[in-house]
């Protein structure tokens, strides 16, 4: 009797955790670039689940030479990422990400959110949560992209993959079956002093990141985000901010220093013309560096990135019915400093172009292999001749 009472326990409550999501399911439609973190497999194949564990992770093999010098072939495994998922109730869902960088060199917690959805167009959110500039920093996972290294615009300028710690608000409103318009609004912690106390001898936003800022602002002035999009069939276009104060110009209640601040501004595109897809993003950052500083730390950055995708082949391979390959290119530029010195007039050159071919083989839509060449030519602040990179990747990403 009691094995009888048990499995009819369970039986009453599969079935009632089905009938709820079900009842979401039927709501839901396309998901815009600002919702694509629950726009992963092992949340969208729960059907009789109310809580889910998943991932991905991605491996590669390295080949560089610097101006004809090469240290030889290597092999990485780059990320192992855990995801967990649950839904709480019809309209309250938690969603968080550990990451394991280079094996277990850098383990981090990415995103631990709660997200409260009064309605599509309203949805509360608190928690640790991918800030929302850009498209590449919501959308990065490995097997959603054909190019194994990410951009530089995105990781140096925008420096993805950017979680902070705080609250706001984030919602779509549906215009039509083919038109809609997102938004996103947060309030965080923000970047430290690291984006000029570091060891890159330069401006480097990416170094403001600290574990530290998800326990206590360094300051006591939060960070603000923003981005609004336009979604359509096929496309979709975004503009986005993050402002902050990132030094700590207080020390118990005692002013030492001037606020500064850093300013990042974001355009970003993704659109499919007939086969053929085309994404990538812009932006442009303002920082406020100290006047007694070296002119080589820069107090304007900026770069982009586009990337071409195309399919040579769909259809049945080997034993998957729809394998795809596709051939992608990316062009990237940054420039870590648009001013020029004072004594001279002379530009300031520290900036890095470059430039990616690739193929890769989809089996399955959530796994890819990548092969991929890439060169790039870095230039240093005084303008010496550019630092010639070149090389080629093989890796491979998986979601699980």
């Amino acid at each position: 009797m009691k094995i009888f009472f048990t499995v009819i326990m369970i039986v009453t409550i599969s079935f009632s955790m089905l009938a709820q999501d079900e009842k979401q399911d039927s709501m839901e439609v396309k998901i815009p670039s600002q919702d694509a973190v629950y726009e992963r497999p092992f949340i969208l194949s729960i059907n009789k689940l109310s809580t889910a564990v998943g991932g991905y992770f991605e491996g590669n093999s390295n080949y560089f030479s610097e101006d004809g010098v090469s240290e030889g072939l290597s092999f990485e495994l780059r990320r192992f990422n855990i995801f967990f998922y649950s839904s709480i109730g019809p309209a309250i869902r938690f969603l968080s990400e550990l990451e394991f960088e280079h094996g277990t060199e850098e383990i981090s917690l990415e995103t631990a959110q709660l997200d409260f959805q009064f309605f599509p167009e309203f949805v509360l959110r608190g928690g640790i949560f991918l800030v929302p500039i850009g498209m590449f920093n919501q959308n990065h996972d490995s097997p959603k992209w054909d190019i194994i290294d990410r951009p530089f615009v995105s990781t140096q300028i925008i420096p993805s993959t950017f979680s902070e710690v705080g609250f706001g608000a984030n919602g779509r409103f549906l215009l039509s079956n083919t038109l809609s318009i997102t938004y996103a609004g947060y309030i965080t912690n923000g970047l430290g002093e690291g984006i000029i106390l570091n060891s890159e001898g330069r401006t480097f936003i990416p170094d403001g990141k600290s574990e530290e800022a998800f326990a206590e602002d360094n300051n006591g002035l939060p960070s603000y985000s923003g981005r609004t999009a336009v979604q359509l069939t096929d496309a979709e276009f975004g503009l986005s901010f993050y402002h902050g104060v990132y030094n700590s110009y207080r020390v118990e209640g005692v002013e030492v220093d001037d606020k500064r601040s850093v300013s990042i501004a974001a355009f970003d595109y993704s659109a499919k013309i007939f086969e053929l897809t085309l994404q990538g993003e812009a932006a442009y950052s303002i920082i406020d560096v100290p006047e007694n500083i070296s002119e080589i730390y820069g107090e304007k950055q900026w770069g982009a990135f586009v990337d071409l995708i195309y399919p040579l082949y769909k259809g049945n391979l080997f034993l998957f019915n729809d394998a795809v390959i596709n051939t992608v290119v990316r062009f990237e530029y940054v420039d870590f400093n648009t001013s020029t010195f004072k004594v001279t007039g002379q530009k300031i050159r520290d900036e890095i172009t470059a430039l990616v071919f690739g193929f890769s083989f989809r089996p399955v839509s959530n796994t890819v292999i990548k092969a991929n060449y890439r060169r790039h030519w870095t230039v240093d602040a005084i303008g010496n001749p550019a630092i010639n990179t070149a090389g080629i990747q093989i890796g491979f990403a998986s979601y699980f």
